[in-house]
């Protein structure tokens, strides 16, 4: 019997023959053609042949339907295994002759069959649906004719991956009463995270996201007396304790800067020394011989110190600086002087990829912070202030008389985030600066700051 298109009555519509399959098609062979259902006849195949579908090279039986199969579709020169049409195809079946539809192999969708009808295309015993491709088996190693569609297989090892077969267990807490019970009863009990833990594990995520190039901060304001010199020892400090690079800050005060004070001092070589010889700097060691290096891996390189010394540092020293420095590290923050006017800053400002103002929580530093933004947009750094990020640094206990928020909500408006540091008695003393003896919520706000920062390296 022939085979008709489902839904019409026997004997009735065209007969559909793929030119591409009349290739295996062999005359001299002969014998019934089985089909679903059992049902048994010869297959007509495309203009006057009357016989069977063979398989070349391969006449030991039929092309069985699933439902009905006595022995497989056997490939040509593999009779090994039977035939299995991949979930991964990367192209229909197109339906010869004038046919618009297609046979989907991805199981997605049913047989669409020529005359514009589309349905099911029932598969062995009266089943209907997609034609599911797993009922063939597995294929190996066959080669297609040149004229027959390339198949892609799919893997499916990452099925028995780590991740699907280890359990999760719970991260142990890191802090508070929940790290207490952890450690008392020797990690019998673990409740996991708390949500600060949480919090605080995300923003080392983004603060270790990956970093291409060299990234260069400028720390500013305008007013004296407001942090920014702690700021710029705090946030680099945090940037090289967590990340694995190199992270240097470099005083660029045209005065005699105190950026050296706020750590351990390991040389006396200042910012002049570095460039009389520039020359000679071939690597990373030969740069280290210059800088100062605290216990959190902040390297800094001081200004002059020498008051007989008459000249300032130009907007030239500045970019022969950054130059040399940014092929041997990957942070360089630079801790600003407190004018606007002075010959470097233009090199700083040039060259800066951000901006990060301090600015007090008192009136008189708000004003001044703010009139420095002013002045950057109106001499072509409009950009660069709203990529920036302005810091509140409560440099005294909070009076309680300045609305810190309403301050906070001005600088939102102007720049790209603003982070709040609260008042720290370690960072009062003014001496070198230990990250471990911060107290906690001037950790968690340092952490937020670096990540908000880092959340502008570039990726690519």
């Amino acid at each position: 019997m022939t085979w008709q298109p489902p839904g019409e009555e026997q004997g009735s519509g065209p007969q559909y023959v793929d030119p591409q399959a009349a290739a295996y098609l062999d005359p001299q062979q002969s014998g019934p053609q089985h089909v679903s259902g059992g049902q048994s006849g010869p297959y007509p195949v495309g203009g006057s042949q009357s016989g069977p579908y063979q398989v070349p090279g391969n006449a030991s039986g039929p092309y069985q339907v699933p439902g009905n199969a006595s022995g497989p579709y056997q490939v040509p020169g593999n009779a090994s295994g039977p035939y299995q049409v991949p979930g991964t195809a990367s192209g229909p079946y197109p339906v010869p002759g004038s046919q618009s539809g297609a046979y989907p192999v991805d199981g997605s969708g049913a047989y669409q069959v020529g005359g514009g009808q589309s349905g099911a295309h029932p598969v062995g015993g009266g089943q209907s649906g997609p034609h599911n491709a797993a009922q063939y088996g597995q294929f190996a190693g066959a080669q297609f004719p040149n004229n027959f569609p390339q198949q892609q297989y799919r893997s499916q090892a990452q099925e028995v991956s780590s991740q699907q077969l280890i359990k999760k267990e719970k991260r142990p807490p890191t802090s508070g009463w929940r790290k207490s019970l952890h450690s008392v009863t020797g990690g019998l009990i673990n409740l996991g995270e708390s949500p600060a833990d949480v919090r605080r594990r995300e923003l080392i995520a983004r603060i270790n996201q990956p970093l291409r190039g060299c990234y260069k901060i400028a720390m500013l304001s305008l007013k004296g007396g407001v942090g920014k010199t702690t700021t710029t020892t705090t946030l680099g400090s945090t940037f090289s304790s967590l990340r694995g690079d190199r992270v240097i800050a470099v005083d660029a005060n045209p005065d005699r800067g105190t950026l050296a004070l706020k750590i351990p001092r390991e040389t006396t070589a200042t910012v002049r020394h570095l460039l009389r010889d520039a020359s000679r700097i071939k690597k990373y060691s030969d740069v280290r011989a210059y800088t100062s290096q605290s216990p959190a891996r902040l390297e800094v390189l001081a200004s002059e110190q020498d008051p007989s010394v008459s000249e300032a540092f130009s907007e030239d020293d500045y970019r022969r600086t950054v130059e040399l420095l940014e092929h041997f590290y990957n942070i360089v923050l630079t801790d600003c002087g407190t004018g606007l006017m002075h010959s470097a800053m233009k090199g700083v400002l040039d060259e800066a990829d951000s901006l990060v103002l301090v600015s007090s929580g008192s009136v008189d530093g708000a004003q001044t912070s703010a009139a420095t933004l002013d002045w950057l947009e109106a001499h072509g750094y409009r950009d660069l202030v709203a990529k920036s990020v302005c810091v509140i640094n409560s440099v005294r206990p909070k009076s309680g008389k300045v609305d810190l928020d309403k301050l906070a909500a001005h600088f939102q408006q102007r720049c790209r985030a603003v982070v709040r540091l609260p008042f720290d008695a370690h960072l009062e003393e003014g001496a070198e600066i230990a990250l471990d003896q911060l107290a906690p919520e001037t950790r968690l706000a340092l952490l937020e700051l670096a990540a908000v920062v880092a959340d502008d390296f570039p990726h690519s």
